[in-house]
């Protein structure tokens, strides 16, 4: 079977919220009253930090499908001001976050043993602050998310082929950008991590046979497999990844902006900077070139994401290593495309009713185990009032 990007189909059920008129869908999933009604109707956890584990009605596949945000909501009126990226959160939001990511992780790894078998991952997504909240691919909740998302491999295998040139497999083209034309210096600056539990491993080695994706992103193997989990270096290293890759694009946004090559204030890795990126003549020369290109196209000028977004991600390799890798986030819910797949999500209300009991079950299941760690409170929505699923 030859590798390519698949294009699988997901059933979901009909919306019932009702849109204002004159409202976009996006600036109405991002008000406080629909955020409300999201916990009440679909809510699964809450944590003290307002960390809130809940059901993707409308999600990428109906075998495993949540989320964790970080839901300021009631807190922060402002979608603009909320925090969107993981270096936004408090010390404690993100020990907590970290550890609903190892508890969730563990349960698919639990209940899907076999990497032959299913795909899982869990991929955290931010966005670029500014972004204007109707702008097409911008994700229809904004805050700071994770989603975890099991692929049976048999659906992956016989759904079709997804188009290459499609703008969620491309980062609408932005992709091209880092790994084409800046790949060598993104690769060798990301190199000055000290790391010690993740351990640097080539796309060509971790990607996913049936997929070929990812393609060309860095990638680190998570030595010592899934018991690092638990290892709180593990998490500091999965920040300083983060970190190294926001310092490479401040500082490469800025010098498209400014034309002046400086270390952006307050960089993580200041030296790097100034030894591998400002010394790198190419990376000046992509900077120069893209500036040029902002000036005289406005259509390419207004797709310019000037502060950090990414996407990284944890995900179970064909041969059962964990692998974490990081990419920037021009499109927006584009999680399962670093992975080669592309979801095509279909209102077909029997199709969701028929799988919708035991993906509820599954959810409850892994709620379970956070409740067992005692984070928070459980949420008695609707579908599972008493802790078991009711249709509706």
């Amino acid at each position: 079977m030859k590798s390519a990007a698949r294009e699988i189909i997901t059933p979901r059920p009909k919306m019932s919220l009702t849109i204002p008129q004159g409202m976009a869908p996006v600036e109405f999933f991002n008000s406080p009253a629909n955020l409300k009604n999201l916990a009440e109707e679909n809510g699964l956890f809450r944590t003290p930090e307002n960390l809130l584990m809940y059901r993707k009605l409308i999600g990428h596949s109906i075998e495993f499908d949540t989320s964790i945000i970080l839901d300021t909501s009631k807190r922060i009126l402002d979608p603009l001001g909320r925090p969107v990226r993981r270096d936004q959160m408090s010390r404690q939001q993100k020990k907590v976050w970290n550890n609903m990511t190892r508890i969730l992780f563990d349960y698919m790894l639990a209940k899907y043993p076999d990497p032959a078998q299913h795909l899982i991952l869990c991929g955290e997504a931010s966005l670029d602050a500014t972004w204007p909240l109707n702008k097409p691919g911008v994700p229809s909740i904004r805050m700071i998310h994770n989603h975890f998302m099991v692929f049976p491999m048999a659906d992956l295998e016989s759904a079709k082929d997804a188009n290459s040139a499609d703008p969620n497999l491309t980062d609408s083209g932005h992709h091209s950008l880092f790994l084409r034309h800046l790949s060598g210096v993104y690769h060798e600056f990301l190199e000055i991590l000290d790391l010690q539990i993740l351990s640097p491993i080539s796309t060509s080695e971790s990607a996913i046979k049936l997929t070929g994706y990812p393609q060309g992103l860095p990638s680190w193997e998570v030595k010592g497999g899934a018991e690092k989990l638990k290892d709180q270096y593990f998490w500091y290293e999965y920040e300083q990844v983060l970190l190294g890759f926001l310092d490479f694009y401040r500082t490469f946004f800025s010098l498209v902006s400014t034309g002046d090559p400086q270390v952006p204030a307050r960089a993580n890795f200041p030296h790097q900077i100034s030894e591998v990126l400002l010394e790198s003549g190419r990376f000046q020369r992509v900077a120069r070139d893209l500036r040029e290109q902002v000036i005289q196209d406005p259509l390419f000028a207004n797709e310019i994401r000037w502060r950090p977004a990414y996407k990284q991600l944890l995900y179970r390799d064909d041969e059962g290593r964990l692998i974490v890798t990081i990419s920037q986030n021009s499109v927006g819910n584009a999680i399962t495309e670093l992975l080669g797949i592309v979801v095509k999500r279909v209102e077909d209300e029997s199709a969701y009713a028929e799988a919708e009991p035991a993906l509820v079950t599954r959810l409850l299941e892994a709620r379970e185990k956070l409740m067992e760690a005692n984070l928070g409170e459980v949420i008695a929505a609707p579908s599972w009032a008493n802790g078991k699923f009711v249709p509706q």
